[in-house]
């Protein structure tokens, strides 16, 4: 099967009537090329559609602006010779299509290093502990025991693929998700736990997020304690050799293509076709698979104006902040010392840590969070002074070892062009119960891909390979008609 992306041609780029009137697709005479299907962005989510579409045997180009794939996903190398993830990295149980698609490339997971005690500091207290329950005062503990009963509770009633039909839709996306846990939590340690957990969730913080979209996050995942926990929860297992070898995997089959950077500045579009110009060609398409975060996506020009809805929309998910880091030991010292490395804290921005040591016998990492409102004042930092606040934070979790490493590596995300915030978007309050339905509705041929549009595991890994077989399916059922017959499925 040839993957190639079609036979460039000189010609005058045509004029389509759309229902605003006549409208330029294009300007003037350009290098065009003809696919039947333009995947915008290189992430997981547009390899996993343009991978599908291929498979079909339709003909398909995917355009990144970055000079890599992955898009969240990320890995660098530490000394020794290892790969941490400087991006998105877990997979567990109940990510059932992450799963399979590792399984299918040929790659292999390990286990997220989770032996020995924990360290939670929490409204003034600390508590070196076994298990996964901290030691606090009982008040404090049962406030957070009935506080997650009711959250859980109230987000397995979240109709996933329409949010905003819950019952009580509108007073939850009324108010923020602070608002709802200062009702609902009666403890400072509680209200502690769960700004903590808004941070690590969103890397935003709970005034920021609606109580509604929190509620959908939650529920698509299972509930608290499959997005919290390390062996049976979300953050259960890595990939070996780095999460970004499965998107640089899917693009080794895609071959030629994938282009790299070849940011998309514009698409102009009418019913049946599509035009999606870089700073260098113009390609034509049937249909487009827009694989962005929706700030990402609300940026290129399109022609004619996306409805707005769509519009509207967008422009209520903002991009999480999050600073992530890899400190590298010479070993992972800690471990001697009976403790897991991983941390809960209220009280240092560096709030959350983790073992994130690869395997084998090279030196040892821990892996820190500086997010929301920690990411916010620790990007106004010059790198030398944010590199001795982060070590004197772990110095205070693991001792005076911890403040000399042999290699210290951070990841800014909302500096990065093509990202500007990780871990993904969040709605705002009113959100979703004004413009929700324009979350993954296609526009005319325009289809919207991303983990932000994925109904389980939303965030993770897994809700980007959802979105991508969606998207892909929604294209290749309108392929399938007298003007645009699939050609024969590679698989048959």
């Amino acid at each position: 099967m040839n993957l190639s992306p079609g036979t460039p041609e000189t010609e005058t780029v045509p004029r389509f009537r759309t229902g605003s009137g006549l409208k330029d697709i294009g300007e003037g005479t350009a290098m065009t090329e003809s696919v039947d299907v333009v995947v915008v962005g290189a992430g997981l989510a547009g390899l996993v559609a343009a991978r599908e579409l291929v498979r079909d045997g339709h003909e398909v180009a995917v355009l990144e602006a970055r000079d890599r794939v992955g898009g969240r996903l990320l890995n660098e190398e530490i000394p020794g010779g290892g790969v941490v993830e400087m991006g998105g990295q877990w997979v567990g149980p109940g990510q059932d299509r992450v799963l399979a698609l590792i399984s299918e490339l040929g790659l292999e997971t390990f286990p997220t290093y989770d032996e020995g005690r924990y360290l939670t500091e929490l409204a003034g207290g600390r508590s070196l502990h076994t298990g996964r329950i901290p030691r606090l005062s009982p008040l404090t503990l049962a406030d957070i025991q009935q506080g997650q009963w009711r959250l859980d509770r109230m987000a397995a009633r979240i109709p996933l693929e329409e949010a905003w039909r819950a019952p009580d839709a509108a007073r939850l996306d009324g108010q923020t998700f602070a608002s709802w846990v200062r009702r609902n939590f009666r403890t400072k340690g509680g209200r502690a736990f769960m700004g903590v957990l808004m941070q690590a969730i969103f890397a935003a913080e709970p005034e920021d997020v609606s109580a509604l979209w929190a509620a959908f996050y939650i529920g698509a995942a299972g509930g608290v304690d499959a997005l919290v926990d390390t062996t049976g929860g979300g953050q259960q297992d890595r990939i070996v050799g780095g999460s970004q070898r499965i998107a640089r995997t899917m693009a080794e089959h895609l071959g030629d293509a994938v282009r790299l950077d070849a940011p998309v500045q514009g698409i102009a579009w009418t019913d049946e076709h599509v035009v999606v110009r870089t700073a260098h060609t113009r390609i034509r398409a049937r249909r487009a698979v827009v694989a962005l975060p929706p700030p990402l996506a609300s940026r290129i020009h399109y022609s004619p104006g996306l409805p707005g809805d769509r519009d509207q929309l967008v422009q209520r998910m903002p991009m999480g902040r999050v600073i992530k880091l890899n400190v590298v030991y010479e070993e992972p010292f800690w471990r001697r010392k009976g403790l897991s490395g991983q941390v809960v804290s209220d009280r240092r921005p560096c709030g959350i840590v983790y073992d994130n040591t690869p395997p084998g016998d090279g030196p040892g990492v821990l892996l820190g969070f500086l997010e929301g409102r920690h990411a916010d004042a620790a990007a106004r930092l010059d790198p030398e002074t944010r590199r001795r606040q982060v070590l004197s934070d772990l110095t205070s979790y693991f001792g005076p070892t911890a403040r000399k490493p042999i290699a210290f590596l951070e990841r800014d995300w909302a500096a990065e062009e093509y990202s500007r915030g990780c871990y993904g978007a969040f709605a705002t309050p009113g959100t979703l119960t004004r413009f929700g339905p324009a979350l993954r509705a296609p526009v005319g041929p325009l289809h919207w891909a991303g983990t932000e549009t994925a109904t389980r595991w939303p965030g993770y890994m897994d809700g980007a390979v959802e979105s991508g077989l969606r998207a892909a399916r929604e294209v290749a059922g309108t392929l399938t008609g007298a003007e645009g017959r699939a050609r024969p499925s590679a698989r048959s």
